[in-house]
Parts: structure tokens; C-alpha cells; sequence
């Protein structure tokens, strides 16, 4: 039942937004402008205790516990584990966004800076280190580990159902745990097709740039056309090929981007925003994690934060259920420190790298970025590369990196959806894979065809709402799981414990009455079992 009731919700919108997009746009901006206007302040309250929950597992009593069990080995080494999530988790978003978002901060910056000031540039680059940090990385490290631990610890299913059976009990598998599949799989084919409608446009974008091809809605649905060919044959491979090489490969070339950016734009200056905005960004942590704008009726905070924290946990099922897939043997510390802290130290290496170059071009190097980012997001990458050397090969190597991105994350999300939709354990069968291949292709097309960026915004700021007030019920079921297995793996030592000491004593005793025996047998004196004075 999920499977078709999800399936068919999905394809209703993609026909609808496809057939009619004005009303469409719309009824999406009407049910964003409510949900802002009523939930803004529960999306930056739940994904800030998300963060707070997790640096407590991290750092708690809880912290050694291992998702398989105590003798549970890792499937993937570090190094692999770490590329899988790194793709998984936000690829194309920092391609597409690398550039783009800084620079659009700086034109239009928050708390009421003025804009072009270095007050803008230091809030561009803080802002953009928290909407790609800590907090994002929180919502997937709470449901991976979520989903891992009921997965691999009590025999569930993989379901997001199953979070909730010690809230529930055994209704999660009734119609109240149908329900709750069904909103977690529609949420994150939703996300998904938001996240590959960026990264199309970006390609477009690019294939423009550099080979002078259209870059309107017939190239956007050619690439789509293409990328589903390829994330399919990838998904036929198996997560252990497929998705494993891809990531592997991807890391590499995204380092390769990284560094060549890096060396060949404004080295010192780079590294300079690196440490300055990593400072800002902890010192004003909690400010931003909790700041919303009554007083000044600035949409600021909605029209980014709030959209970020919503597509972030639109993403969490489908990204949870691949780190969960990827994450067993992993200790609770392990797999959050792995999840949260690591990805956030290399998206801060990026957005220095790509922001600050593209803020450098602005602000010193005669560039008009601003120019740029009037003509669309997805061109300001390619306008920075124009101030650097070697501009046509790092565009070439940016569509690449685009297409590896969009096939791993796609291929990903067919695995996750066609586990999330089914109701036993294991990977899903092929003809599910690539039903779930084609709807979030529809649904990706769909939401260019209704407006592009402004319909895929409201779209996942509006789906996202329910998933967050799941995520409270998931902590608190996950606290409550971790603590009495805490409890049993204590009980279980205590029990060994006693065991060992009494086989030591007894060992001490055999070996006292020995020798004692020895001692007396050589004085020929009949052994006493226990000799007075010993």
C-alpha cells in the first residue's frame, strides 16, 4: 500500500504542476506564506534541539554503543565511508549554491546590513557556513542513526515506521505506520527531485557556457533525459559498485576542483575567510539557530534558513536511510562525529574556496558577480571561473562533477525509496527501483515546467512541515531504545563480570591448595584442605 499510495500522490503532482503550473505556483506560494507565517520559529526550534541531541549521543553515556552490537565490524572503510556520505548527503547543492550563495548575501544581506560593505561579506560568509553546517548535518545523522538502530539492533525493517514502535508499540505496522511511510517517501521524492532540478540547471547553465548550447527548459529536460539513463544502469550495479566507484571518483574530482580553485584564485585570501568565518560562525551559533525576524517583518530568515532547514529534513529519510545502509559496526560517537562533524569541516573548506573567490571577483577583483547572479543562480559559478585561469577546463570539470553528483544522488534515492516503499528488509527489486527512477525524473521536470527555483522552494519549505514534528517523536524513541540497551550491555558486564571474578577465585584457590599440598607433602605431613594460619 505505501508503495502505490505514495507512488501515485507523487505522479498526481508532477501531472498537476506539469498541466497547470500559474495555479500550481500559486497554491504553493499561498500554503508557503501559512506555513511561514504560523510554523517559521518550530523549523528553527526542532532542528536546533536536533543538534543538541546529537552532541549529547556524541559526547553522552550513550556514545559507545555500536549499531550491529558490540562485536558488529564496519562494511566500508573510513575513507569509502566518508565519500558515500559526502555524495549522498549534499553534492549538487554545493555546486550549485558554492558560488552563488555568498554572493547573493552580499546583495542582499540579513540583520539589515547595508549591502557591498564588509559587514555584508563577513554575514554572507557566516550565514553560509551555518545553512551548510552543523544543523544539516544533525537532521541526517538523527535519522541515519535512527534507522540503522532499529534496522541492525531490533530487526526492523528499515522503515521510518519503525522509529516510532516504542512511542506506538505495534501499531507502527497498522495504518498509523503506513501513513507515516507514505509522508516520509512523498517528502523525499519531493526533496530528491528539488535537489536534481538544481543541479540541472546548473548543468544547463554550464553546457551553455562552454558549448554555446541552449540553456532553456528543452536542455533542462535533455539532461534529465540523460542522467536518468545513467543513475539507472548505476542502480542496476548495486550499491557495492554502483554508488561505492561513483563516490569514490567524485570525491577525488571535487578535490581536484577544490584544490585547483583554491591555488589558482586568491590562496591567502581564501584561507583568511576560512578561519575568520569559521570563528563568526561558532561564535554566533546559537544566535542564528534560533533567530527570527518579528519586529522588523524581514522575510530574510524564511526565504533561506527557513527553506534550507525544511529541504535538509525533506532529505533526512532518503539520506538517513542510505547513511544507515552504508553505517554498520559504527560506535554511536563514530557515526556521529563521522556524520556530523567531518562533512561540515569539508562544506567549510568549499564555501571558503568558491564563496570566498566569488567575493574576492566582486568586491576586489573588478568583477560584476552581482551581474551574474542577476541572470540566475546556477551562472555564478561560471562567471567566477571567468576571472581565473584555465576557465573553460574548470567549467568542463564543474559539469562533470555535476553529472557524477546527479547520478549518485539519484541512484541513492532509488535504493532508499524502493526500501522506504517496501515492506520487508533488503534492497528492493529492480521494477521497484525503476518505477521510483521515473517519478523522480517526472517530478523534477514537473517543478522546472511550474517555475523553476521559486516552485521548488515552496514546495519543500510546505512538505517538510510534517516530517519535522516527526523528527521530536524520533528522539524521543531513539533516547529511550539507546538507554535501555545501555541498561542491558551494563547488566550483561556486571553478569560477566562476577563471572570471571569467581572463576578467578576459584583458580586462586585451586592454586593455593596446591600448593599447599606440595608444601605438606614434602614435609610428610598429611594436606589439609585448608591449613590452619593460611
Amino acid at each position: 500500500m505505501v508503495f502505490r499510495v505514495s507512488l501515485i500522490l507523487v505522479f498526481v503532482l508532477a501531472l498537476v504542476a506539469g498541466l497547470a503550473p500559474e495555479p500550481f505556483g500559486a497554491m504553493t506560494g499561498t500554503a508557503l506564506a501559512t506555513v511561514i507565517e504560523h510554523a517559521g520559529w518550530l523549523y528553527l526550534l526542532i532542528v536546533f534541539l536536533t543538534l543538541v541531541f546529537m552532541a549529547y549521543l556524541a559526547f553522552g553515556p550513550l556514545a559507545a554503543l555500536r549499531i550491529g552490537g558490540r562485536d558488529a565490524e564496519p562494511q566500508f572503510s573510513r575513507p569509502t565511508w566518508l565519500a558515500l556520505l559526502f555524495a549522498a548527503g549534499m553534492g549538487i547543492g554545493l555546486v550549485f549554491w558554492g558560488a552563488a550563495e555568498p554572493v547573493s548575501h552580499l546583495v542582499n544581506p540579513p540583520e539589515g546590513l547595508p549591502a557591498d560593505t564588509p559587514q555584508a561579506a563577513r554575514a554572507a560568509m557566516r550565514y553560509t557556513f551555518f545553512h551548510w553546517g552543523l544543523h544539516p548535518w544533525a537532521i541526517y545523522a538523527l535519522m541515519g542513526l535512527a534507522i540503522a538502530w532499529f534496522q541492525y539492533n531490533r530487526g526492523g525493517r528499515g522503515l521510518v515506521s519503525d522509529l516510532l514502535q516504542p512511542l506506538i508499540g505495534d501499531r507502527h505496522l497498522g495504518w498509523m505506520g503506513a501513513t507515516v511511510n507514505i509522508v516520509a517517501v512523498v517528502a523525499t521524492a519531493i526533496g530528491v527531485a528539488t535537489t536534481l532540478g538544481f543541479g540541472t540547471m546548473q548543468i544547463s547553465a554550464g553546457m551553455g557556457r562552454v558549448f554555446g548550447l541552449p540553456s532553456g527548459l528543452g536542455m533542462q529536460l535533455s539532461v534529465i533525459a540523460v542522467c536518468f539513463v545513467l543513475y539507472m544502469a548505476s542502480s542496476a550495479s548495486g550499491v557495492d559498485r554502483g554508488i561505492k566507484w561513483l563516490s569514490n571518483f567524485n570525491l577525488v574530482l571535487a578535490g581536484l576542483l577544490l584544490l585547483a580553485v583554491a591555488l589558482l584564485g586568491p590562496t591567502g585570501f581564501i584561507f583568511e575567510t576560512f578561519t575568520t568565518s569559521l570563528g563568526s560562525y561558532l561564535d554566533h551559533l546559537l544566535e542564528m539557530s534560533l533567530t527570527m525576524t518579528p519586529f522588523s517583518g524581514s522575510s530574510w530568515v524564511a526565504d533561506w534558513t527557513i527553506f534550507y532547514w525544511a529541504w535538509w529534513i525533506s532529505w533526512s529519510p532518503f539520506v538517513g536511510a542510505f547513511i544507515a545502509r552504508v553505517s554498520y559496526g559504527r560506535s554511536v560517537r563514530e557515526f556521529v562525529l563521522g556524520v556530523v562533524a567531518v562533512p561540515s569541516l569539508l562544506g567549510f573548506a568549499w564555501f571558503a574556496t568558491f564563496g570566498g573567490t566569488a567575493l574576492w571577483a566582486q568586491i576586489f577583483g573588478g568583477a560584476d558577480m552581482a551581474g551574474a547572479l542577476a541572470t540566475g543562480y546556477e551562472t555564478v559559478l561560471f562567471g567566477m571561473y571567468d576571472m581565473l585561469p584555465l576557465s573553460g577546463l574548470l567549467s568542463g570539470l564543474t559539469i562533470l562533477l555535476l553529472v557524477i553528483f546527479f547520478v549518485t544522488s539519484a541512484d541513492s534515492a532509488v535504493l532508499v525509496l524502493g526500501s522506504m516503499s517496501s515492506e520487508s528488509a533488503g534492497d528492493p527489486t529492480l521494477a521497484r527501483k525503476f518505477a521510483w527512477g521515473i517519478a523522480i525524473a517526472v517530478v523534477a521536470a514537473a517543478m522546472l515546467v511550474a517555475g523553476g527555483l521559486e516552485a521548488l522552494q515552496a514546495l519543500i519549505t510546505v512538505a517538510a512541515l510534517p516530517f519535522a514534528l516527526l523528527m521530536i517523536a524520533v528522539m524521543v524513541g531513539l533516547n529511550r531504545v539507546l538507554r535501555l540497551e545501555a541498561l542491558r550491555e551494563k547488566a550483561e558486564a556486571r553478569r560477566a563480570r562476577r563471572v570471571l571474578e569467581d572463576w578467578v577465585a576459584r583458580e586462586q584457590e585451586q592454586q593455593a591448595q596446591a600448593i599447599a599440598a606440595k608444601a605438606n607433602g614434602d614435609a610428610g605431613v598429611p594436606a589439609a584442605p585448608h591449613p590452619p594460619g593460611r
